[in-house]
């Protein structure tokens, strides 16, 4: 019931207009149900007033004859028959209206719930992403969304058939109060007799959704080792530990399906007999007139039926249910790790990044103390040092990332808490370690699909990126489809197409994380050479362990330690006028730098 609530106030205009269809839908059906009764009495050839119960306050086929003579409708076989088809057709249109309207609200739900997720994951925090597993999510934007969706279907149509089951509920209290309660209350013991079967699903539907978040989440990184597990013959514990979960999902869908085929096969029975034993109560006990029994278990026989398959429904409800609350909490969770926007200074660089007395640390871990230096606008920097001596963090700490413990990363002297986020990262290019390209052609995987960036946009930053020369060789030139993770190009190649993505919008600063060390020294030193006619035109950061990116940088900063320290430095940048902020070790020395 939660559910359904949630979902009436998340689309209170679409449940407005679904529920008042259903209402006038049950309405108009109810209305022509009731010509039942004063055609069956002419069919046996009684009077209207023979039907009379000497109990009741009124007489319903006296009442419905003088209805159809107040519009001027002559009570004949013809005209009865006419209103019970009109009322057919009426509520046949009603419910179409409805059902097209819950179909397009599902598929909203589904949208939104999807979109709502993505942008969530988004905006969060890199720390709070770096904890997600790839599979969970996109389990969650897949399997969970559709799940939810069809829980909206399932509650909406529930609800739906509670309304017609009340509308035949109405025409039959019309009829004989006393005996439609008599009815309603032996139904609804058995639908709470029968609840135990619904809340058994429930569970298994909760348990299906747990294991189907281990099972994609485990199946997405398994995939990825495929390569390595094939290489050392040990692809059978990936297929050990995925058969696991796929045996326990199995299991939680056998249960699932029991329940769904127990609470069917047990309810529709009983309520036949309800219905028998209402109709022999009727006659023999009770000595009601033929139209009117007639009337009435036609009416209790369609209630009935419309109960039972309400609580079928929210049985479904209630299996598809756990996905809706797992999605939304992960929307929710997203949305409390979402990454400040920084400040509302529009960032620049035309004289560069200053780190000052910087601290950072994971926990109680520090991997960077007290760190101070200068990158000078415009210039190739390299940073070197052992692994995990925090050079990829320093890097993370100018992207925005993460923000220092201590001290400030200065962006033209104007600390970058204060900078908006976006606008700075907008002017930078980035080229990972591991550079995986989408399964898409070389333009997509160059432009990434921005709409406002041409043919000769990425043929522009191929060219730059030294990578023009192979792909116009290619028989489907930019178009030649990359293959998975850019598996159908060298390593060189898809460097240079990384370097090419990172260009294209024409960055102030170019990061290169590692960008070079899977390749052997011939491509390296070829992308050095890129990287070399690059330098003066922006400001190049990178990573390595390689000699090459070292050999051609202005200068090189040892990491070690928690502290970096100025090792070389080319010619030109000895001249006091080349850094006027730093002293010989790369340390601020001007505090006018710091503003």
């Amino acid at each position: 019931m939660h559910l359904i609530l949630k979902f009436a106030r998340t689309y209170p205009k679409q449940t407005l207009m679904t529920m008042l269809a259903l209402i006038l839908a049950g309405v108009v059906e109810g209305l022509g149900l009731t010509a039942l009764l004063p055609l069956l009495q002419k069919a046996i050839n009684l009077p209207a007033s023979s039907t009379v119960d000497p109990t009741s306050n009124a007489d319903i086929g006296n009442s419905i004859n003088s209805a159809l003579e107040f519009f001027g409708i002559p009570s004949t076989v013809g005209s009865l028959l006419t209103v019970i088809m009109v009322g057919v057709l009426l509520r046949s249109l009603l419910i179409l209206l409805a059902d097209r309207k819950v179909g397009y609200t599902v598929a909203h739900v589904a949208t939104d719930l999807r979109l709502a997720l993505l942008r969530a994951l988004l905006s969060t925090r890199w720390g709070y992403f770096l904890d997600q597993q790839v599979g969970s999510m996109v389990n969650a934007a897949g399997t969970e969304v559709m799940r939810a969706s069809s829980s909206y279907l399932q509650a909406a149509t529930a609800v739906a058939m509670a309304i017609q089951a009340f509308a035949y509920f109405t025409v039959a209290l019309m009829v004989s109060w006393e005996t439609t309660l008599i009815f309603t209350t032996a139904a609804a013991l058995i639908l709470f007799m029968l609840y135990n079967l619904v809340s058994k699903a429930k569970r298994a539907g909760r348990k299906q959704t747990r294991l189907l978040q281990s099972l994609l989440a485990r199946l997405s990184d398994n995939l990825q080792s495929l390569k390595a597990f094939k290489a050392m013959g040990r692809e059978n514990m990936a297929d050990e530990l995925l058969s696991t979960d796929t045996l326990k999902l199995n299991k939680a869908l056998r249960k699932q399906v029991f329940s769904k085929a127990a609470l069917r096969g047990i309810q529709e029975p009983m309520m036949s007999l309800l219905v028998i034993i209402g109709l022999y109560t009727m006659l023999v006990y009770l000595q009601m007139d033929l139209p009117k029994v007639m009337v009435l278990i036609f009416l209790m026989a369609r209630m009935l039926t419309q109960a039972g398959k309400v609580q079928r429904r929210y049985q479904m409800m209630a299996i598809c249910e756990s996905a809706y609350w797992s999605l939304q909490g992960k929307i929710d969770n997203a949305l409390l790790q979402k990454e400040p926007t920084g400040g509302e200074i529009t960032a620049t660089l035309e004289h560069g990044i200053i780190f000052d007395r910087v601290d950072f640390g994971y926990g109680d871990h520090m991997i960077l103390t007290n760190v101070s230096f200068e990158i000078p606008c415009r210039t190739f920097t390299s940073f070197v040092g052992p692994s995990g001596a925090g050079k990829t963090t320093l890097i993370d700490l100018i992207i925005g990332l993460f923000q220092p413990v201590k001290g400030a990363v200065l962006i033209d002297g104007k600390p970058l808490a204060e900078i908006n986020l976006q606008s700075w990262r907008r002017m930078i290019g980035y080229v990972p370690q591991d550079s995986i390209l989408l399964h898409d052609s070389i333009f997509t995987n160059v432009t990434l699909g921005e709409p406002s960036l041409t043919i000769e946009d990425a043929q522009q930053a191929l060219r730059a990126a030294g990578a023009w020369n192979f792909v116009n060789e290619m028989s489907a030139g930019m178009q030649t489809i990359v293959g998975e993770r850019g598996a159908k190009l060298s390593g060189g190649q898809r460097q240079r197409i990384a370097i090419a993505r990172a260009l294209i919008n024409q960055p102030q600063l170019l990061i290169l994380d590692e960008a070079t060390s899977a390749l052997d020294p011939e491509t390296e030193a070829s992308i050095c050479q890129t990287l070399r006619k690059l330098r003066g035109q922006l400001t190049i950061l990178a990573i390595s362990h390689q000699t090459a990116l070292v050999d051609v940088a202005d200068r090189v900063f040892q990491v070690a330690d928690g502290s970096i320290t100025l090792v070389s430095r080319q010619a030109e940048m000895l001249e006091p006028e080349a850094s006027p902020c730093s002293d010989n070790n790369g340390r601020p020395i001007n505090s006018e730098c710091l503003k």
